[in-house]
C-alpha cells in the first residue's frame, strides 16, 4: 500500500474520531443543560394561589366591603416577597360548607395550584345591637387544585397578641398575616409526608 494512501485512510480515521467526540460531547453537554434546566423549573415553579373573597361574620353588608380591602391588603403585603403569585376571585364561599368541586372548577379556571378560603370573625360587645370591638380571628382553609383540604389554621387577634388597642383593619390585617404564617407552618410540618409546599 503506497504511503499516500496511508496518509489518506489515517486522515479520514482522524477527522472522523474527531467528528464522533465532539458530536458525543456536544450531545451530553446539550442533554445535561436541559436536564438541569427542567430540574431548576420544577424547583422554582412559580405555584399560583387563589384566594376567594373572606366570609364575615356577622354577615352585615356594611362591613363586607371594608374587610375584604383589609385582608386583600394584608395578603397582597405578605406575598410581594415570595415567588408566588396571588389570585383572586371575586366570589364567597361558605367557610363550613366548602364543595370539592366548587374549589376544583375555581382552581382550573384560574389555572391555580392551591386555593384558600378565608372566614373573618368579629367579636360582639354589649348588649342588643351589635357593636364590634376591633379584635378578630381570621380563620383560613387550604385547597390543593383537586379541592382536597390540605390543612387549616385560625389567628386570633386578641389570644395571640392581647391587642385591645387599635384599629380594626390593622386588627384584620394582623390576623391575616397571623394565618397565613399558620398555614405555612403547618405546611411545613406536611411536606416530608405529602410533598405539598406553598
Amino acid at each position: 500500500m503506497p504511503s499516500d494512501e496511508k496518509a489518506v485512510i489515517l486522515h479520514t480515521y482522524y477527522t472522523m474520531r474527531k467528528i464522533i467526540f465532539f458530536t458525543a460531547l456536544g450531545t451530553f453537554l446539550l442533554v445535561g443543560a436541559i436536564s438541569v434546566k427542567a430540574q431548576k423549573n420544577a424547583d422554582n415553579k412559580t405555584k399560583k394561589i387563589l384566594y376567594f373573597n373572606p366570609e364575615v361574620e356577622p354577615d352585615i353588608e356594611e362591613i363586607k366591603e371594608p374587610t375584604n380591602l383589609a385582608f386583600f391588603s394584608a395578603v397582597s403585603d405578605n406575598f410581594s416577597g415570595r415567588k408566588n403569585k396571588v389570585l383572586r376571585a371575586e366570589v364567597q364561599i361558605p367557610f363550613d360548607s366548602v364543595e370539592k368541586q366548587t374549589i376544583t372548577d375555581y382552581c382550573v379556571n384560574n389555572d391555580a395550584d392551591f386555593a384558600i378560603v378565608p372566614k373573618v370573625r368579629y367579636f360582639k360587645v354589649g348588649i342588643g345591637k351589635y357593636v364590634f370591638s376591633n379584635q378578630v380571628v381570621v380563620s383560613m382553609k387550604l385547597f390543593d387544585a383537586g379541592g382536597n383540604l390540605v390543612t387549616e389554621t385560625d389567628y386570633d387577634t386578641y389570644r395571640k397578641n392581647m391587642r385591645l388597642l387599635g384599629s380594626t383593619e390593622n386588627s384584620i390585617k394582623i390576623g391575616t398575616d397571623g394565618a397565613i404564617k399558620g398555614i405555612l407552618k403547618k405546611l411545613r410540618k406536611l411536606k416530608s409526608g405529602a410533598g405539598a409546599e406553598l
